[in-house]
């Protein structure tokens, strides 16, 4: 693995495979997974191993914010498939049955881009995979919150409203 400057899950196959690895090794650690899934905050994700496993592999990938990944990792336990057909939020824009509704409703959506904390977005953002019913692309969500910023918002409002436009 040849070391970048930041991290990036989708940008980066060396960063985005430690990560799916990661995540496919909970399914063999049901404790550890069950440890993160308890966890009510990325402060409480800090204590769990199976974090610090994660953290020290994508370290040799590039560096790492301990707090920003807790988020991603704790978020991460509660997924149970990986689609990589759409980004998270065009999928959180799809409907569940083939109907006009979004997933996520719209207020639902800005209510979730108006979060500045990251204990905050760790909450909805497990809300946010649980509507989606643990189904979502994993490599586009981490980058999300990894990189939870003004930028992040306008690309997932951008793929959001491309997908759901009806949506109010």
């Amino acid at each position: 693995m040849k070391q970048v400057n930041y991290i990036s899950f989708m940008n980066n196959p060396d960063a985005r495979s430690a990560l799916n690895k990661w995540w496919a090794g909970l399914d063999h650690a049901r404790g550890d997974r069950a440890a993160l899934r308890r966890c009510r905050s990325a402060q409480e994700v800090a204590f769990i191993p199976a974090f610090h496993r994660l953290r020290q592999d994508l370290s040799e990938v590039a560096p790492v914010d301990a707090g920003k990944l807790a988020v991603v990792a704790g978020t991460l336990s509660h997924i149970k498939r990986d689609d990589f057909s759409l980004r998270f939020a065009q999928q959180m824009a799809t409907s569940k049955d083939g109907g006009d509704r979004a997933r996520v409703s719209g207020l639902r959506f800005r209510r979730l881009l108006k979060i500045e904390e990251r204990d905050d977005l760790y909450g909805a953002m497990i809300r946010m995979v649980r509507l989606l019913d643990g189904t979502v692309n994993i490599a586009s969500l981490a980058d999300g919150v990894y990189w939870w910023n003004e930028r992040t918002k306008n690309n997932w409002a951008f793929d959001y409203y491309d997908k759901a436009p009806k949506e109010p």
